[in-house]
């Protein structure tokens, strides 16, 4: 085997990083039953590689060896620190063991870290941890991505978001949450947890809370390979349904916003733009979910998608179907932001005097008082029906209640549009 250039083992080394740490740190965590000393292992089996592969090449299978490496690192560090440390030793000894029964090798290798990856996701989602936590040390440990990454990501700074770490693990580990996939009886609790986080992160990256850019790619990627290998190992139809859901979204990725970084609407968008390919794939995992009649909320939202997905224009939208949709949403996850984006598909059926009346019942109830899109949704009817001093104020009270710099800017022209 040619050893490889520097330059070429470097990025080499980044992607298998960037692929396959979420794997490795899996099963380092199955070893050595401790986040901490299994993420310690698995970059120091990192750096191994760096120093070994231009002697030796690359490895055939690079994982099984980055984890091999890893689990001896992690003998060598306790064997060390029970020298100096007399209270280490038996905790040394018995780690020792356990990791030399546990050790894989073999056919299943691949199988074995799949299952490790599945308990990782169970255990970062754990509905013990703060959803903050789940968050963050889903993108940290799964994912791979940085604390700067994902601090970048959610506005807050590293040390902030480092914080949320420790203490997630910390809560792990004094609550002895186990790292297992939970019973049949626990997995509907659980799994809601998983798709909850894997959905935050994927809308934080879809459309940004705040900040100078619409969509993240990164975040929404990231979302979307956790989705295929939960489908992959969990093929519950909620989680097809999820998937189906966030790759229909993202298929209006391109369209969504100007060359110049503007906000475009769905019913002004070039559909030309959109992705055919997930939208045929999301559709099918529609399909596939929807057949299976145990579906929920994740399904239902990914099939309005695809009602949109599938229509040639806004105006050739079955809004009727839409509508039906969300009826059948509300029964199972009544909520406020269902019942608004109901109002607006009602808007659409019906015209916008039928969907102004439905969006001022929920606002006089408050719970979206503090929503822009709900008081986006109102001016824009409000605009519609030549209302323009209501449109003006709705907009101004969407306009203060966003932060990310692209809306305020759509915001702020439809204001000055208004004559």
């Amino acid at each position: 085997m040619t050893p490889p250039a520097p330059e070429q083992l470097s990025r080499t080394v980044e992607t298998l990083y960037r692929s396959e740490s979420g794997r490795v740190l899996a099963t380092l965590v199955r070893l050595l039953g401790d986040l901490d000393l299994a993420e310690e292992a698995m970059h120091e089996a990192f750096a191994a590689a760096l120093e070994s592969w231009p002697q030796t090449g690359i490895p055939d299978k690079p994982c099984p060896w980055l984890i091999s490496t890893a689990r001896f690192k992690a003998i060598d560090g306790m064997r060390r620190r029970a020298r100096s440390d007399v209270k280490r030793r038996d905790f040394a000894l018995y780690t020792e063991a356990h990791i030399n029964e546990t050790s894989f090798g073999g056919d299943e290798d691949d199988v074995d870290i799949e299952d490790d990856r599945l308990r990782l996701i169970f255990t970062c989602c754990h509905p013990a941890l703060p959803p903050e936590g789940q968050v963050a040390l889903t993108l940290r440990e799964i994912c791979g991505l940085t604390t700067e990454e994902i601090a970048r990501a959610f506005l807050v700074t590293p040390a902030t978001l480092a914080q949320r770490i420790v203490r997630a693990k910390t809560k792990i580990r004094e609550t002895a949450i186990a790292y297992e996939v939970p019973t049949p009886e626990e997995l509907p609790e659980r799994l809601d947890a998983v798709l909850q986080v894997i959905y935050l992160v994927f809308n934080e990256g879809y459309s940004a809370a705040a900040g100078a850019e619409v969509t993240r790619a990164e975040l929404t990627g990231e979302a979307i390979r956790l989705g295929r290998l939960l489908a992959e190992l969990q093929p519950e139809a909620e989680v097809i349904g999820l998937l189906a859901l966030m790759l229909l979204q993202e298929s209006r990725r391109a369209a969504r916003t100007s060359p110049a970084g503007e906000l475009i609407l769905l019913a002004n968008q070039e559909r030309a733009l959109w992705n055919r390919e997930q939208i045929a794939e999301g559709v099918a995992l529609v399909e596939k979910a929807l057949s299976s009649r145990r579906f929920g909320p994740y399904t239902l939202h990914a099939a309005i998608a695809a009602v949109h997905a599938e229509a040639e224009s806004a105006a050739a939208t079955d809004w009727r179907q839409i509508v039906a949709l969300y009826n059948r949403l509300l029964r199972i996850q009544p909520s406020p932001v269902v019942q608004l984006n109901r109002a607006v598909a009602i808007a659409m059926r019906d015209g916008p005097e039928a969907g102004l009346t439905h969006i001022d019942a929920l606002l006089e109830h408050g719970e979206l008082a503090n929503y822009y899109l709900a008081h986006s949704a109102r001016a824009d009817l409000c605009r519609r029906l030549g209302k323009t001093a209501e449109a003006r104020s709705s907009y101004e009270k969407a306009l203060a209640l966003t932060q990310q710099e692209p809306e305020r800017q759509f915001l702020q022209e439809r204001i000055r549009q208004l004559k």
